[in-house]
């Protein structure tokens, strides 16, 4: 069983397992904190933007003002953004049989891998993960389609110009594989390859094993997955939550008796209390609409947005906002609003029961009854004309890079009523505003990452006692920030196996057992002899057919007949004889018992010696050997066959044939 790790983000995943000749990927997630090096794609020309310096070497040496541009001391590409690609190289992406997805923020990159690397296999996702993943797709390639970039970068990826560029520019990482972004045609095509599955339902893999989705209780959708042959069983965790939230709890009792768990997917922030940070994100926003500021919320289209909105919906009466305008501007943002209101078996208990009354299961239906919360395509069109101040804005992308957030950060950043609140932990929001400096307005950071932080998944591993925890090297160390912190990491023992970008692990965990049928006529020839109380054996002589991972033990096909004939004869190739087995024997050879059966026999002259595997009996007058062990009897006799055939006659006394 080898592990291969294709990405080298803890929470954007992609890995691939090969297990019972099947070749498993595990997710394929999208690391789009590439982006950061790459300057704002803004909706209306941004001459601050285009006045930026263009970036030349201190010696002057180099010089990539086309694609380079200088911002308050940061350097920055120039060009359309790109993504890190899950690695390519490691194996053949061809022969892999199927790719079993988690949640839909792990399969972003699902049509690099489906459409330009030979795949031909099935991917499995629950029906939330398949539809929001496709909301969330389609925005990105509308964020990118509808800004596109005149020329493209890519002198300073060149590996010898890289090393010689400023941070953090020189420490990115596989820059010749980052990628633009894919097609609304490769979206299509990419999501027509998945086949949708329930919780719990078992899916047969080429009959070799069986892999079973699990809630995990961290968006509408996702999933757990167990992956599991008759003797063996593989847990692979990624993106769960404990807390009560709008999904699904995680069902954590099925993944007990793992042999290997495949831990990835925690928390980004180990320190921040999700509900914590849900009272500051209202406080700041009730403080800055006061002050008569806008409040500006980069995140994604689907998620923690329906927590934030229904968290606002109590707040808004309480706090005295009820006449502030609430914007969500995304070009999915009504199927998105819609999508959370159908998915009712899919949600938390407390939100299914709303459908039967009938109610919406979630407070933003009420907002957008009472128009206190609208939402648009984009700035253009209706947008414009209902637009006012002051207001609270949610829209994408959280990287600040493009979308329409880029728009509001060049309209509303530079006056210090206004505020940008960061609720997504993906980006770092230091480099997110770096484009942005010098920057007035107030930046709070309170990011809600529900996922299970480092206590929770000690006390879940207590709990489900796995033989094997296999999981990013991130895991197995403090964060580089707080070193001191030895509680923000896995102490487990045995000590869980890290593996980082690139890595193939040999995972710690034999085969041991494969199932076998027996035909009934076969089963009926067997003739069981008890060797002790309880215990019967029966020796078989059978063909095995192995066909679709699965085997059957069948008859011995009898020799054919030939009827006489009175045509000449033809030399006919016999079929090969089928010689009846000899018998097996089991039990031990006793010393003392074989001691006085040799002295019956009148040898006497025996020197007994004591090994690590038995002992060894020399008969000095005969000049013969008898090594008695464990597992077999070897007499060593040279030139006295008699004596031979005597001695060995005398061992079968003490066994029983089979």
């Amino acid at each position: 069983m080898k592990l291969y790790c294709l990405s080298g983000h803890p929470t954007l995943p992609c890995n691939v397992l090969k297990f019972k000749s099947t070749t498993i990927m595990l997710d394929c997630g999208l690391d789009t904190t590439s982006v950061l090096q790459f300057l704002p794609l803004p909706l209306v020309h941004s001459t601050r933007l285009s006045k930026l310096p263009g970036w030349v070497s201190k010696d002057g040496m180099i010089n990539l003002e086309k694609e380079l541009k200088e911002c308050a001391g940061r350097v920055f590409v120039d060009s359309q953004p790109e993504f890190c690609l899950p690695e390519k190289e490691l194996l053949d992406l061809s022969t892999i049989d199927v790719i079993l997805i988690s949640n839909y923020h792990c399969m972003m990159a699902l049509p690099y891998i489906t459409e330009h690397t030979g795949f031909t296999g099935t991917v499995y996702a629950t029906e939330p993960t398949l539809q929001i993943g496709r909301l969330l797709m389609e925005e990105l390639v509308n964020f990118m389609e509808r800004v596109p970039k005149a020329q493209s970068a890519t002198c300073w990826k060149n590996k010898e110009i890289q090393r010689l560029l400023p941070g953090p520019l020189k420490d990115a990482v596989e820059v010749s594989t980052w990628k633009t972004c894919y097609s609304i045609q490769d979206v299509n095509s990419a999501l027509s390859k998945v086949q949708l599955v329930g919780y719990s339902q078992k899916v047969e893999l080429f009959g070799a094993v069986q892999v079973t989705p699990l809630s995990s209780g961290y968006s509408l959708g996702s999933s757990n997955w167990i992956i599991q042959s008759h003797y063996e069983k593989v847990s692979y965790v990624s993106g769960s939550s404990l807390l009560t939230t709008h999904p699904q709890p995680m069902d954590q009792s099925a993944l007990k008796n793992s042999d290997v768990l495949i831990l990835t997917g925690l928390t980004q922030m180990p320190t921040a209390n999700p509900d914590g940070m849900l009272g500051d994100f209202c406080s700041n926003l009730a403080m800055t609409i006061r002050a008569g500021g806008n409040v500006l919320v980069p995140c994604y289209s689907s998620g923690v947005i329906y927590d934030l909105l229904e968290c606002l919906y109590q707040f808004i009466e309480n706090a005295n906002l009820g006449s502030t305008p609430f914007y969500f501007l995304s070009p999915v943002a009504n199927s998105s609003l819609e999508f959370s209101q159908i998915f009712a078996e899919w949600l938390c208990h407390n939100k299914q029961s709303k459908v039967y009354l009938p109610e919406p299961p979630f407070p933003h239906a009420e907002l957008i009854q009472t128009n206190k919360l609208k939402h648009y395509p984009s700035i253009h069109g209706d947008f414009s004309t209902d637009f006012r101040q002051p207001c609270v804005v949610f829209t994408g992308h959280p990287s600040l890079r493009f979308g329409d957030v880029v728009h509001f950060m060049e309209l509303w950043g530079k006056s210090s009523l206004n505020t940008i609140i960061f609720t997504e932990p993906d980006f770092s929001y230091l480099d997110a505003l770096a484009p942005y400096q010098p920057l007035a307005m107030k930046c709070v950071y309170c990011p809600i990452d529900t996922r299970l932080n480092f206590h929770q998944v000690s006390k879940l591993l207590k709990e489900i006692q796995p033989l094997h925890v296999v999981c990013p090297e991130q895991y197995t160390q403090p964060p580089p920030a707080q070193s001191h912190r030895s509680d923000l990491m896995l102490e487990l023992q045995p000590p869980p196996m890290p593996y980082r970008r690139c890595s193939v692990l040999g995972l710690p965990f034999r085969r041991r057992y494969e199932r076998i049928h027996l035909l009934p006529e076969l089963a009926k020839s067997l003739v069981p002899s008890e060797i002790k109380p309880g215990i019967s054996i029966a020796t078989v002589s059978a063909v095995l057919q192995s066909k679709d991972n699965k085997h059957t033990l069948q008859p011995v096909p009898k020799p054919a007949t030939i009827p006489p004939s009175k045509k000449r004869k033809r030399v006919v190739e016999e079929p090969p004889e089928v010689l009846a087995p000899k018998p097996l024997l089991s039990g031990a050879v006793p010393l003392e018992g074989f001691l006085a059966m040799l002295h019956k026999h009148g040898i006497t002259e025996v020197k007994v010696e004591e090994t690590a595997e038995g002992h060894i009996l020399h008969l000095q007058a005969e000049d013969t050997l008898i090594q008695l062990e464990d597992d077999g009897t070897h007499i060593v006799c040279d030139n006295n066959e008699p004596l031979r055939t005597t001695l060995r006659d005398l061992v079968l006394r003490f066994l029983m044939k089979l």
